[in-house]
Formats: structure tokens, sequence, C-alpha cells
């Protein structure tokens, strides 16, 4: 089996441990290809970047589906150009956010979101809603990072994260954590360790997804809305979309 994970941003360091983090979880004979686009943002951190990282995603679909990639990963918490991916791919397509939040309504009866900046919670909250997660989401906080900051040796993210970790434990009731950014994937287990509670990473939840549906033989549904897109002419820098 071979899955394609997709770093929607073009920091490579983050691309790298995020792929290092679900190799650590795949089963034995999942090939685990990770990337980034050659086109799109440094981070991801509002809707402008989210739409402007979209191209470079089916981009790298395009390029999977060109090598027989089984199925793939949405890297980053927003889970951008989601449902379009879908139209391309024949394989499972999983965001972050969705197996995240869904993982931990199954273990829990509410969660709280611990992601990097307070713009971005809006975001988190209208996934929870679209998802039917919203009565399992107690509370999204914001640890006030940029996503970059993740990416910084010696930097004090690990203790502003841990700290807000505890206050939605202490203050939201929470039951499970889930952590809003791919860059945080691999201070996961670190965390669970120190605060004695289930710390979920989108990034590795969503490569056991992937897997599960590829065994069970389930594919992306072609009969409805994520048909393969229809034949047409794109222009500009969209040009060779025409080609998907």
């Amino acid at each position: 089996m071979k899955i394609k994970i997709i770093n929607p941003n073009t920091t490579w360091s983050m691309t790298e441990k995020i792929g290092l983090c679900a190799r650590q979880v795949a089963a034995p004979g999942t090939e685990i290809v990770a990337v980034s686009p050659a086109m799109g943002p440094a981070s991801i951190e509002s809707h402008y970047d989210e739409a402007l990282s979209v191209p470079g995603i089916l981009d790298e679909i395009r390029r999977g589906e060109a090598d027989d990639v089984d199925g793939y990963v949405i890297a980053c918490f927003g889970d951008p150009g989601l449902h379009a991916a879908r139209e391309v791919a024949r394989g499972p397509v999983i965001g972050i956010a969705e197996a995240a939040m869904h993982a931990a309504s199954m273990i829990g009866t509410g969660f709280s979101v611990v992601t990097t900046l307070e713009r971005t919670c809006g975001i988190a909250w209208h996934l929870a809603e679209a998802y039917g997660m919203r009565r399992f989401c107690r509370r999204v906080r914001a640890c006030e990072l940029n996503v970059l900051d993740l990416e910084q040796p010696g930097s004090d993210a690990y203790r502003i994260i841990v700290t807000e970790c505890r206050r939605a434990m202490r203050e939201d009731k929470a039951d499970s954590i889930v952590l809003g950014c791919a860059g945080m994937a691999d201070l996961c287990k670190a965390i669970g360790r120190e605060l004695g509670i289930n710390v979920i990473d989108g990034v590795t939840v969503a490569v056991k997804m992937v897997e599960s549906l590829v065994q069970l033989g389930l594919a992306t549904g072609k009969r409805g809305d994520l048909a393969y897109p229809l034949p047409k002419p794109y222009s500009g820098m969209l040009e060779n979309f025409s080609r998907l």
C-alpha cells in the first residue's frame, strides 16, 4: 500500500517531521510518501493561505494518481481543498482535522482543540460544525504561536502548548486534546505522557484511517458530488489543470 501525505505548505522541515510521525504508526508494507507542493505558502494561517495552497495540493494528487498511490492525507488542520482532492483521487482522501475530531468523539464525550493562532480558531469551529463534531468540541484554544515557531530549535513552543492543554483540562473539562496543527505531530506522545490525557495528532490517525479504508476496498465514490471534474479549459497559471 502506498499513502501520500501532502503537507500543503512549502516548509520542508515540517514535511519531514510529518513523514517521520506517519511512518512510526504505518503498518508493515505501507509506504509513506511525504511531500510539499512546489507552489504555495510557507505556512497556512488564514483563509487566504488555505485558498492559495489548494492548487499545489491538487497537483500533488494528480502526480499521486500517476504513481498509483492508494490513498492520501492532507496534513493541514484546516483540511484545505479536501472535497476537490476527493474529486480528483480514486482512493480515499482524509483531512487531519476530520480524522482527529472523529477519533476524539469515539474515545470521550468532549475534546478541546489546541491550535496556533487565534485567527485560525474560527476555521476549526467551522470544521467541527461541518463534520458534526460541534457537540463534542468543548473549545478551540489558541497558543498565539506562529506555525513556523514550531520549526525553530530551542523555541518555547512545547511549554506554551502544554500550558494551554492544562487549561483545557481544567477549564473545559476536556477528556482529550486535539492538536490543531500538523507541525505539532511530533509533540503528541510527550504531551500525553506529561498530562496523563489522550492527546490526538490528526496525521497519525488519518494514516490509520486511510490504511483501513484501502484494506476494506473502499474508494472515493464517483457517482455524485465527488465524481471526476468535468473536462474544460483553465487559463493562465491554471492552464495545466485542464489535464487533471
